[in-house]
């Protein structure tokens, strides 16, 4: 039951999602694209962690992952998208939105402007689109073709050659202490989400859970601090 329950977890599946991507990715013509991995950026509130970033003479695209199985709903504009497995339903962040922030912080340390800035989601796993998505949103292997689509050069061979090396040179080292600094960051960002979060049953303060067993387990949800003796739950955003 461990192994299964470690297998099963968030965390891993996340990795092994980027895994995929990283392979698929690195296909791209060494010549013309430049694929950066893992990369945590500096902010002006903390840190911000991005997937990949594809650095070209036809601009930079930023690689945001989602392992997931089920019916994916969502639109360009709405906050939260909706995963349907059987009869469940859960919400999540809508992608799009999770990586405007890798945009900003790229656009901010760059200087690059945004037009020249891609977000593109890629989903693997198990996942049906049960609504139409914008063209940056799309399964593993269509996130080559969007990117291979943008043939207008906006970069020299020395922009290239520089963004690259300033990419690079602006991510933080990998490591535990990188690791430990942006789930700090996150913590703080929850904490400060968890001191304005009541229980809309009885008022009192709201708290980080999350699921132990069954098809939502890793998904986190904000729940009573006073359970069991109120069992009021809200969605996490």
């Amino acid at each position: 039951m461990l192994i299964v329950s470690v297998f099963k977890s968030r965390w891993l599946k996340g990795v092994f999602g980027e895994f995929l991507v990283n392979r698929l990715l690195s296909k791209l013509p060494e010549s013309d694209y430049t694929l950066i991995k893992d990369v945590t950026l500096p902010t002006s509130d903390g840190t911000t962690q991005v997937d990949h970033i594809v650095v070209s003479k036809y601009g930079i695209f930023v690689v945001e992952t989602k392992n997931m199985k089920g019916w994916i709903f969502g639109s360009a504009r709405q906050k939260q998208w909706t995963q349907k497995i059987y009869r469940h339903s859960s919400k999540f962040q809508n992608p799009l939105h999770q990586n405007y922030k890798h945009i900003k912080a790229l656009e901010t340390l760059l200087g690059c402007s945004e037009e020249h800035l891609h977000s593109v989601i890629v989903f693997i796993g198990d996942s049906t689109f049960k609504t139409e998505m914008p063209p940056n949103v799309t399964y593993a292997r269509g996130s080559i073709r969007y990117i291979q689509q943008f043939n207008d050069v906006v970069f020299s061979d020395n922009d290239y050659a520089r963004l690259t090396e300033s990419i690079n040179r602006l991510k933080l080292k990998r490591g535990v202490i990188t690791d430990l600094k942006h789930r700090k960051h996150v913590k703080e960002v929850v904490t400060s989400k968890a001191s304005s979060n009541q229980c809309p049953r009885c008022g009192s303060e709201m708290v980080l859970r999350e699921t132990k067993r069954g098809e939502n387990i890793g998904k986190q949800f904000w729940g009573c601090s006073t359970f069991p003796k109120c069992r009021a739950v809200k969605q996490f955003n």
